[in-house]
């Protein structure tokens, strides 16, 4: 018989790559963790990991058993559900990682609803980047994720997760005053903003992968002379005419705008997709089935588009 418990450890070392960044997401030690690989080891009667460099990976027997693992445990958030639908109430904390504006644009929105409509229903926020959501949900550290797409984000159809689409919106092009598209009519096209120096997030963030996509599909790699993750800066700097920039809409609101031009793009690639997300099987759970309804209703209510 398959320890379950073996298999969250399987995926864990899978999504971490080493035992001990495992060990860490877990709550574990990195010898509880070996132990319990080689008990599944001796459980399946197959070599499930070898080493590759300072980490591991999987074996293709591993690939096999992960591949199974993924149902098993979304079959096991699913009997959870149920079973906390079956109990009396519906009462507890929801822990939901999201990003900053995804905070104020729908998860706050959302609280205030659920106070009138679940109020048995309390929600922990955690203020995560984009990339950082997913991860924190998979490791169990949070029941929902409100996350951006990105590069290197799970798939749409990864059996792990269960998506919610919530919103998406465009990013505008931030421009000196005194820059020349600052006045032009119409959209401006990113590949006019080829030859600019330009303001940034860091790699990682996702916004820096948005950015960097539409530059692409342009035809350029933009020439990232100054980072920030903080929009604010972002603007300040342009407003400052040290080079041109694309922001989310959402973030440029309560911003300064007084010294800069925003502008429209022509780029649909210029676009933040956002979603919730839970652990497959969860959103039946009576706890977190009403968090999701109330951002989804949230989130109907917006104008970024």
């Amino acid at each position: 018989m398959i320890d379950a418990r073996r298999l969250r450890t399987l995926r864990a070392v899978a999504d971490h790559r080493t035992v001990t960044a495992a060990a860490a997401a877990l709550y574990l030690t990195p010898s509880a963790v070996s132990q319990q690989l080689a008990a599944l080891e001796q459980e399946t009667g197959h070599d499930l990991l070898a080493r590759d460099g300072r980490g591991v990976r999987l074996t293709a027997a591993g690939e096999i058993l992960l591949g199974h693992a993924d149902a098993v445990l979304a079959q096991l958030e699913r009997a959870e559900a149920d079973l906390a639908a079956y109990s009396a109430g519906a009462a507890g904390e929801v822990t939901v990682a999201a990003f900053a504006t995804g905070i104020a644009l729908v998860l706050a929105p959302a609280i205030t609803a659920l106070a009138g409509e679940a109020p048995g229903v309390r929600i922990k926020v955690l203020d995560a980047e984009g990339d950082a959501s997913l991860p924190m949900l998979l490791d169990g550290l949070a029941d929902i994720a409100v996350a951006v797409e990105y590069r290197g984000a799970p798939r749409a159809d990864d059996q792990r997760l269960t998506r919610v689409p919530l919103y998406a919106e465009p990013f505008e092009a931030v421009l000196p005053l005194g820059h020349p598209l600052a006045s032009a009519a119409g959209p401006v096209a990113v590949s006019e903003l080829a030859a600019e120096p330009w303001i940034g997030p860091y790699p990682g963030n996702p916004c820096h992968d948005v950015v960097l996509l539409a530059c692409e599909y342009a035809g350029f790699q933009p020439r990232l002379v100054h980072s920030s993750d903080d929009f604010r800066a972002v603007v300040a700097l342009a407003s400052a005419g040290a080079g041109v920039a694309l922001v989310p809409r959402s973030a440029l609101s309560g911003v300064d705008l007084s010294r800069v031009a925003v502008r429209q793009v022509d780029s649909a690639l210029a676009t933040r997709k956002v979603f919730a997300a839970v652990r497959s099987g969860a959103e039946r759970h009576p706890l977190i089935r009403p968090v999701l309804d109330a951002l989804t209703a949230a989130a109907r209510g917006l104008s970024v588009d």
